[in-house]
């Protein structure tokens, strides 16, 4: 069974069951706008095969690791292997300093943009992935990596099978980076879109992890809704998560407000809404959908 090759920021494997009841009886054509770590993607891709299949992200570097693992995987897994050899001989402190060493190496490339780099560029970004702290990936506003060390005693950085199972599913798949709206072409009547967007912070503490240079706050959340709304009229299938204001504000109706021509499902994960991994605790999420 393939699932995610990295941790990601709301990902979604803990909700697949909640998810999956609302799947259509039959999906032919799929699209995620912004696929993460691609949980959802990887489930629908084992249960349905799609004949058609996009998915989109604005972060070019996780959309470069989709193609590696499509396109390289072979080369990839490794030069993951090595690096995974080398980590494991390392003590503590050598481990520290290679991490470093790779995250300066992974936005030096990233600034650059030297797209024959394209591989090293991928097996950086899940080397980080699997040696930072908490499996977060944030930027900071000139787009560094810049997240700190976390010493893993045993960290499974080569996923070797996982990693050729999520090759095989995605030969079918079209991959493209850029605004969620640059989907709308491809998305119509015979479409299941599922949209995972970046979550609405419910506290201050809580907006710490940007995926990406760009915001995503209010205005876009409405900007995001219309698109839906518009996509709606397509007569396409529409799922989408995001957090529940409720969970701070009971009078908060933001969303409630938002997507009242949709349905809101109201469904509950364990997730950390402060920037202290110690509090985490079981929270409500939210479904929407037209259907």
């Amino acid at each position: 069974m393939a699932k995610p090759y990295v941790k990601w920021v709301g990902g979604k494997t803990q909700l697949l069951e909640e998810i999956g009841k609302k799947y259509p009886q039959k999906i032919e054509k799929y699209c995620e706008p912004f696929v993460g770590g691609g949980a959802v993607l990887f489930d629908i891709l084992q249960k349905f095969q799609p004949k058609e299949v996009l998915i989109n992200d604005i972060n070019k570097e996780l959309i470069n690791t989709y193609f590696q693992i499509k396109n390289n995987c072979e080369d990839l897994v490794l030069q993951l292997s090595l690096m995974q050899t080398t980590y494991q001989s390392l003590g503590e402190e050598e481990r520290k300093i290679l991490f470093y060493e790779k995250r300066s190496r992974y936005n030096e490339i990233k600034v650059n943009g030297n797209d024959t780099l394209n591989l090293e560029k991928a097996v950086l970004f899940i080397f980080l992935n699997k040696t930072c702290f908490n499996g977060l990936y944030r930027v900071n506003s000139k787009g560094l990596f810049n997240v700190p060390f976390n010493n893993a005693k045993n960290p499974l950085i080569c996923d070797e099978e996982n990693l050729w199972s999520c090759s095989n599913l995605l030969q079918n798949v079209s991959l493209q980076v850029g605004d969620y709206k640059t989907c709308e072409d491809f998305i119509d009547e015979k479409t299941f879109l599922y949209c995972d967007p970046p979550y609405r912070p419910l506290t201050e503490t809580s907006a710490f992890t940007s995926y990406s240079e760009n915001r995503f706050a209010d205005k876009e959340q409405i900007e995001l809704a219309q698109f839906l709304e518009r996509i709606a009229r397509k007569g396409t299938a529409i799922l989408a998560s995001n957090s529940d204001p409720r969970n701070i504000d009971v009078n908060d109706n933001f969303f409630d407000e938002l997507y009242k021509h949709f349905e809101i499902k109201r469904v509950f994960a364990a997730r950390a809404i402060n920037s202290n991994s110690n509090k985490r605790g079981i929270i409500s999420e939210i479904l929407i959908s037209n259907f």
